[in-house]
């Protein structure tokens, strides 16, 4: 059984915030291609170019590694959850987001756009068994307060409830798109990206063509596919990696950082400047940053027996034999753990759904 150490969830947590940095630099580098191309287009060459980038890796390099023997494979039976985040995430999210855009300020959609995440850690929390202590709590709320602190202008809120609805639909998607997500995330992260991105990109890309928009120069092109690799495809790899060791709740309060790299990205790259609202933004998710962190979850809990297929090394939790020659460490396989109980910390990713009292 995989127990996440306290240097697993720290690495984790970088994985998480990493993530956050290279998704949240995208918005200010997507800003300067707007002008040649419209969102949804821009939105479905940066999906679609994380897609590629990432195909053309296995190819060139993944697939002559020892890599995807570390890695459990992508299964035909994962194919309903890999719909679901495309057809969520990739497909209606956009379409509810530009519906919305269109009915509600630039700032008043901004604002309601910071929903995803605590979105997200309620479907975590409620739907999907995650767990989360108070302080971790505690510590979410204050980022999400900061992001929201970023796009506050009382004098440029103005929308209607349609267009409020549609964006709230968009978060919901997204926050679908997250948990889903993180069911996938014992398989091996790069394949069900590059799948999830080709998917989305492609659904992006054929509801900008029906809506008559045309490809850019391609100088604009290349830069968004280029930009798509890095900030979303590198992003959304790592980002399968912190919700395997942390769950979608408690990556949610990492990966909502973004708006706020966003905003220091601003900085040289369209020469804006800091205020009270940054300042004051700052603040808060550095604490809700501390919270997150200290949190420590530990009590004696069961694990039923089970048998599934994910990476692992050898040890405490993973003591069984092979009836194959086992390519180093780490490595996977299908393999079973029996019944246990124990008492270490731990936090709700896939091994540890279980009831508190």
């Amino acid at each position: 059984m995989f127990v996440p150490s306290a240097s697993s969830q720290a690495r984790g947590a970088a994985y998480g915030l990493t993530a956050a940095a290279l998704f949240g630099v995208s918005p200010p580098l997507a800003k300067l291609l707007l002008p040649e191309a419209g969102p949804l287009l821009i939105a479905g060459l940066l999906y679609l170019g994380a897609g590629l980038g990432l195909f053309a890796f296995e190819l060139l390099f993944y697939r002559r590694s020892s890599a995807p023997h570390q890695e459990a494979p992508i299964r035909r039976s994962d194919a309903r959850l890999l719909a679901g985040v495309i057809l969520a995430g990739g497909a209606l999210g956009p379409v509810l987001m530009l519906w919305g855009l269109e009915r509600l300020s630039a700032v008043l959609a901004s604002l309601l756009l910071n929903l995803e995440a605590p979105l997200t850690m309620v479907l975590a929390v409620f739907l999907f068994r995650e767990h989360l202590g108070r302080w971790e709590v505690a510590g979410a709320s204050l980022i999400f307060v900061g992001a929201a602190v970023l796009s506050y202008q009382p004098q440029a809120l103005h929308g209607d409830v349609l267009g409020f609805l549609a964006l709230l639909g968009a978060c919901l998607c997204w926050a679908i798109d997250n948990n889903l997500t993180q069911q996938l995330s014992l398989r091996d992260p790069i394949v069900a990206t590059r799948l999830k991105t080709l998917g989305a990109g492609t659904c992006t890309l054929s509801l900008a063509v029906a809506t008559g928009q045309s490809l850019p120069s391609l100088s604009i092109l290349l830069s968004a596919l280029v930009l798509g690799l890095i900030s979303y495809g590198l992003s959304l790899v790592l980002d399968m990696r912190a919700l395997r060791i942390l769950g979608a709740a408690r990556e949610a309060g990492y990966f909502a950082t973004a708006p706020f790299i966003g905003a220091v990205a601003a900085v040289p790259i369209l020469g804006e400047r800091w205020g009270t609202s940054e300042g004051l933004a700052t603040t808060l998710m550095a604490a809700g940053l501390f919270l997150l962190l200290r949190e420590r979850h530990s009590h004696e809990h069961a694990h039923d027996e089970l048998e599934h297929d994910h990476a692992h090394v050898h040890g405490k939790h993973h003591e069984h034999g092979h009836d194959h020659a086992v390519i180093g460490q780490p490595h996977a396989h299908l393999h079973r753990h029996p019944p246990l109980v124990h008492d270490h910390p731990h936090v709700s990713e896939l091994h540890h759904r279980h009831g508190h009292g």
